[in-house]
């Protein structure tokens, strides 16, 4: 076994649980940043926040694994996804397995340090990701699934942090369901051809036509929940500043996805990274002035 073979199989396992790809990681830590921040009314302890960041970064890369190997049979026939790991064939389906389960279990392992609350709620939060890759299969909008499973980390920080699930947290999901609606469809649109072909279904294809107007939509409601939820609990401007830059990108989006463009829906799917990050910066700041 020399180097040039180790290099080229860490290589796969990076590109398996997406490594070199962390806009999907930042698109789950940020709603876990909003929660963990609320939850902890702008002053959440530095051991928590260490233990929601690698902990989503650990989960979202056993989910990539496991999305992997639920997708095995179709990734090799959709454009985008034909060159990864366990679709070209450079990584068999039994070690996108066991690479799921070491994550997963290390992601346990950080939770046991957190209250019996979150480590009883993990487990729920297990199931909905472990179940979500096969959900394309048989809903025709498995992207609100998605929304229930990147925003895990909400209930999990209000779990860690107060053991209670208070109205704000389930605020905070359902603004997340909205918000991962918004990027995944565009991402769906970016393989809507593909993705009719072999079958899976999408909230692209279930929405058609209206795609674009789903989108906006989605948009919207995070952005009415969350400005809610700061009037309700009475945050500082710089929340509702951080909120309307967000408001500004969605525009943006809107402008990138409008002609229904593989390179312009995938870059919209990209940017909402600084959506999420004008959100977290703007309630970050609202509790310091």
């Amino acid at each position: 076994m020399n180097a040039a073979f180790l290099l080229r199989r860490l290589d796969a396992y990076e590109r398996l649980v997406r490594l070199d790809k962390p806009i999907g990681a930042l698109l789950l830590l940020w709603p876990t940043l909003w929660a963990v921040w609320l939850a902890a009314d702008g002053r959440p302890p530095a051991d928590i926040v260490l233990i929601f960041v690698v902990g989503t970064v650990l989960m979202r890369s056993a989910g990539c694994a496991m999305n992997d190997w639920a997708d095995r049979r179709f990734d090799p026939h959709v454009e985008r996804t034909r060159t990864r790991p366990l679709a070209a064939g450079e990584i068999r389906p039994a070690e996108a397995l066991a690479v799921a389960a070491a994550l997963a279990a290390a992601a346990f392992g950080l939770v046991l340090f957190l209250n019996r609350f979150a480590i009883l709620l993990s487990f729920v939060g297990l199931a909905i990701a472990a179940v979500y890759p096969f959900t394309k299969r048989f809903f025709a909008l498995p992207q609100l699934v998605l929304g229930v499973a990147f925003g895990f980390g909400i209930p999990m920080a209000y779990a860690a942090l107060r053991e209670a699930l208070p109205w704000e947290c389930w605020a905070l999901l359902a603004a997340n369901v909205c918000y991962a609606f918004a990027y995944d469809t565009e991402y769906a649109m970016v393989d809507r051809d593909d993705d009719a072909k072999i079958g899976i279904r999408t909230s692209a294809l279930t929405l058609g036509r209206y795609d674009v107007a789903g989108v906006m939509f989605a948009y919207a409601g995070m952005l009415a929940i969350l400005t809610a939820l700061g009037t309700a609990l009475r945050l500082a401007w710089p929340f509702f500043a951080g909120l309307a830059a967000a408001g500004a990108m969605a525009l943006y989006h809107w402008r990138l996805i409008r002609d229904r463009s593989r390179e312009g829906c995938f870059r919209a799917f990209r940017h909402n990274n600084w959506v999420g990050a004008a959100i977290f910066a703007g309630l970050a700041l609202s509790y310091r002035v």
